[in-house]
């Protein structure tokens, strides 16, 4: 499949300061927290294909943020992330399919040393020229994975029942990539 017309080849990077990378996961069985990662890098590769794109990212677990001083703290630490020993979770592509005005990205996602392959359900937004003269280009994503296929067992047994944090995650991306200069 080619690229569109205004779409450039060549290695795209994340505008970090316009993209998000977050998560909702269930507390308590009865309502959701969300957070996101504040720092992060990747490359886009395109080719003259898109279905030969590839992309690398890297997050900086430090800057986990949920709203909360004292659940970032908790989730920083050794019971989850433990940033000290786990500075980074990464993600390397491996594939990219056409369904139909939609994409699946295949890679493999590294977090706290463990590397599982995932699915990322993908949307192209367009590309746009902005004030300065930067060439941007919007991408959506979405999965869902079980945090204790990545280690992160802990949990807590509610009196009622249940836990406390479920095993599923959702993590929904709205990533910014700026085009190579020309």
């Amino acid at each position: 499949m080619a690229l569109p017309a205004d779409v450039t080849t060549g290695t795209w990077t994340l505008d970090n300061s316009h993209s998000e990378i977050g998560f909702t996961v269930r507390h308590a069985g009865i309502s959701k927290v969300r957070g996101q990662f504040t720092e992060a890098a990747a490359t886009l590769n395109l080719p003259e294909d898109v279905t030969g794109a590839s992309i690398n990212a890297t997050i900086n677990t430090a800057s986990f943020d949920s709203g909360d001083v004292n659940r970032d703290g908790h989730v920083k630490g050794e019971d989850f992330f433990d940033v000290e020993k786990f500075p980074e979770i990464s993600f390397v592509s491996n594939g990219l399919v056409a369904k139909g005005n939609s994409y699946e990205l295949t890679g493999d996602l590294t977090i706290k040393g463990v590397t599982r392959p995932v699915t990322l359900d993908t949307e192209f937004n367009g590309v746009a020229v902005d004030p300065f003269g930067n060439t941007r280009a919007g991408v959506s994503a979405e999965t869902t994975i079980s945090r204790k296929d990545f280690g992160l067992t802990w949990n807590a047994i509610l009196e009622t029942g249940g836990v406390l944090v479920s095993d599923k995650v959702a993590i929904n991306l709205e990533l910014a990539f700026i085009a190579p200069a020309a």
